[in-house]
């Protein structure tokens, strides 16, 4: 496999893989960074789908820095606002709760690096802020207003200034830490682009390749995972269907429509039993979703479904599209596909359960549980 194809395997877009492939061929180094807000417990949608690409930047080379953005939870009134909780949530069950999940796809903790909004931006002095007012300036209000949408709010909401500043703040994080590839999942694709169409107005912190060239940041996004519920109106009726997507995507503020991490094998079972799978349906059917991004991702996987000899016997699939074709013919009913994905995802989680099992970080976890609750 060719480093662009390794480098890409679990991306849904690239922004440009021509870039890309010119950065692999070019740089000798190259860093890569993820952002997250420290809002509440990790579900699969960020713990695994975020993992699965850093792992394969990670293996043609690329370092990765992963932020804890103490700074945008704060703005996006996460945690209550409350900023001394939430960096001690992002140095200890955030941190934790990621490096479990990389465990959890094989890869090697030792390889990422974490670091705090607020210890970065100081380490930055004037440097960081210089560069959100670059951006700021060249950017229209109407674009930031257009760009909000990466907070999981409305263009038509009304919100707080701060809001505003928060997709300059995104786009400075890149320019700061010297971030050849920018990485989140495509719901925050606006502030990525945002970043690439600024990245030669900029003085203070431009981005250069090896031969000191101003350059654009390359943008990788992953597939957002749907989550359980049933959709609010039919896909057959919305026109655009990539902002339905966005909108019944897994949300830790749908705690029953979405498996987090540390969930147990009981809360997985139930859960995925009790999810929206219509037979003969692939369309937005989030068990079909699931298997896809979250079992048969790769050419040698395998998923098997285990039945009685009544209903078919035992079969496996190695790839989405046979199981798709016997699912829309009847062939594969919900309940089988249901307990096979749980049954797998138990399987998947359990170095996650085995890192929390640790006294200390279960009781990270615990915090965070009571903390959920309270919140």
């Amino acid at each position: 496999m060719d480093k662009l194809t390794q480098a890409t395997q679990h991306a849904e877009e690239v922004i440009t893989k021509e870039d890309l492939q010119a950065l692999l061929e070019k740089n000798s180094t190259l860093n890569h960074y993820i952002g997250f807000e420290i809002s509440g417990k990790i579900h699969l949608g960020t713990g695994l789908m975020c993992m699965k690409v850093i792992k394969d930047l990670n293996a043609v080379g690329v370092k990765t820095h992963i932020l804890l953005a103490d700074w945008h939870t704060w703005i996006n009134d996460k945690l209550g606002g409350d900023r001394e909780m939430i960096k001690k949530v992002a140095g200890g069950y955030f941190k934790e709760g990621m490096i479990a999940c990389y465990k959890a796809i094989g890869g090697d903790p030792s390889e990422l690096h974490f670091v705090l909004g607020s210890e970065l931006y100081e380490s930055m002095s004037n440097d960081y802020w210089a560069t959100v007012i670059e951006i700021s300036k060249n950017t229209s209000l109407a674009r930031m207003q257009r760009s909000i949408s990466i907070l999981g709010r409305s263009e038509q909401d009304s919100v707080d200034f701060a809001k505003l500043i928060y997709p300059a703040m995104q786009a400075a994080d890149i320019f700061i830490q010297n971030i050849h590839i920018a990485h989140a999942g495509t719901d925050q694709r606006k502030a990525h682009v945002v970043a690439r169409d600024v990245a030669h107005h900029l003085t203070i912190h431009p981005l250069k390749n090896d031969i000191g060239e101003i350059i654009k940041p390359v943008a990788i996004h992953h597939h957002l995972l749907l989550g359980l519920a049933k959709p609010s109106k039919s896909p057959q009726n919305v026109e655009d269907k990539r902002e339905l997507w966005t909108e019944l995507k897994m949300s830790k503020s749908k705690p029953n429509s979405a498996v987090f991490i540390t969930d147990s094998a009981d809360v997985i079972k139930e859960k995925i039993q009790k999810a929206y799978c219509p037979p003969q349906d692939v369309e937005f059917n989030p068990i079909i979703d699931w298997v896809k991004h979250l079992v048969l991702d790769t050419d040698n996987k395998q998923f098997t479904i285990i039945r009685d000899e009544k209903y078919g016997g035992t079969i496996s699939y190695s790839s989405i599209e046979d199981l798709n074709r016997d699912y829309m013919s009847g062939a594969l009913y919900p309940t089988d596909l249901k307990n096979a994905l749980a049954d797998e995802l138990i399987e998947i989680l359990r170095p996650v359960r085995e890192h929390f099992a640790d006294t200390d970080r279960h009781q990270l976890l615990s915090e965070m549980d009571q903390l959920t609750v309270t919140r």
